[in-house]
């Protein structure tokens, strides 16, 4: 650690591998899938006790409505955790944001659900990579910094939400805010197991589109009938045909119909949309409206449309550009070979991107196989990225900017 200063050396030699996995043990034996209120709970609780070490408040926010369309088409409110958000020196000269998410997608009832060290010194489990593991060395970082004499100088909020797995609906308006006024903000997604961080992303968008026919006897008087499954069919066919090399369409499923011999007066189409830039956003939009309205004339039905653009794309701008050279730079001086690459998954550093916030999505723990039975945290990989973010969050605040 010859390049590092004094005060980083100190920080950084006070992080301890074992100390941060036992945490993610701890953590990762709760299960949190989003939709296990209990679970999230019991999460949210075990955050309060272990973040309490810093200064700031900590305070469990509340969900924002979110509403849901079921297989009978009815829209009904969908119940999520409350969010966890500390605030630490809220009138330091700089700020900066944290952020990550509390739930998985293992639910309650899931097979996969215990821990297991493999022979290779990965750590095999539930949440253990995403994100679990990264939730624990992000304390480990603050925890250090807050030993530095820089650490007056900066100031920072943690957003830790409940339902990132499942698109951040009602943590939006709370990242939104926790947003303003930062100077760069660091998401604890699992990097790959190389270390190669996340870059640009694509964005998202989830649609449930409802159409209403009227049923009638399929051989007795057919043409008195709307069928509501073919509409629906014409709507994901004509929408699967706006696809290009930045848009991707994907019909996933239609719910609806029943017996063979009535015309079905019911579907619920579910389709989602990956644009990659902002104008395609704007193009899917006007394709969406239009296949809406033309097919509700074509076929004499009523539609209703439900859902949105959730998570914009990230590029890679200029203030993006200089907070992915800092880390590299900080990871040179670490040993550690940082590096990144586009990809089309999303998180919720696309929501913090499209508030013009720089940041960094992928400062988590090595891992692999994340959303299966496999997946894997690399053990070693949790000091190490720690590391990397308190050295990252001293340098931001001896420049007091990027």
């Amino acid at each position: 650690m010859a390049l590092l200063s004094p005060v980083e050396e100190a920080v950084i030699r006070a992080l301890d591998n074992a100390l941060i996995l036992e945490q993610v043990r701890d953590w990762s034996a709760i299960n949190s899938g989003t939709r296990n209120m209990v679970g999230v709970a019991a999460m949210a609780a075990r955050l309060c006790d272990a973040f309490a070490v810093l200064p700031g408040e900590i305070v469990l926010v509340d969900p924002a409505p979110v509403s849901s369309v079921d297989a009978n088409g009815a829209v009904s409110d969908l119940p999520h955790g409350q969010h966890f958000h500390l605030a630490v020196r809220p009138q330091a000269p700089v700020q900066m944001l944290f952020t990550g998410h509390m739930d998985t997608v293992y639910p309650a009832d899931h097979p996969f659900q215990a821990l297991a060290f493999r022979e290779d010194g990965t750590l095999n489990g539930p949440g253990v990579a995403d994100m679990k593991g990264g939730l624990a060395l992000l304390l480990a970082a603050l925890s250090a910094v807050e030993t530095s004499p820089l650490a007056p100088r900066i100031g920072y909020e943690v957003v830790i939400n409940s339902d990132e797995e499942t698109g951040s609906f009602s943590s939006a308006a709370l990242l939104a805010r926790a947003a303003r006024g930062k100077v760069a903000a660091l998401t604890y997604e699992p990097a790959l197991p190389d270390g190669t961080l996340a870059g640009a992303r694509g964005g998202t968008g989830n649609f449930s589109i409802v159409v209403r026919g009227r049923s009638a006897h399929a051989g007795r008087n057919p043409e008195e009938g709307r069928n509501a499954i073919v509409a629906g069919a014409d709507i994901a066919v004509r929408l699967s045909q706006i696809r290009s090399p930045t848009l991707a369409v994907n019909p996933a499923r239609i719910d609806g119909g029943g017996p063979n011999n009535v015309v079905p007066d019911l579907a619920i189409l579910r389709i989602n949309f990956r644009p990659a830039s902002a104008d395609e956003i704007v193009r899917a939009q006007r394709e969406i409206d239009r296949a809406v309205s033309d097919v509700a004339a074509a076929h004499d039905v009523t539609i209703e449309l439900h859902g949105g653009f959730n998570r914009p794309p990230k590029p890679i701008d200029a203030g993006a550009a200089r907070l992915f050279d800092l880390v590299k730079g900080a990871g040179a001086d670490l040993g550690l070979a940082i590096s990144w690459r586009a990809t089309g998954g999303v998180c919720d550093g696309n929501n913090i991107a499209a508030c013009g916030v720089p940041v960094v999505d992928t400062m988590g723990a090595r891992g692999g196989a994340i959303h299966s039975s496999d997946e894997y945290l690399i053990v070693d990989s949790l000091a190490e990225r720690a590391a990397l973010s308190a050295l990252t969050v001293l340098r931001i605040a001896e420049k007091g900017a990027l």
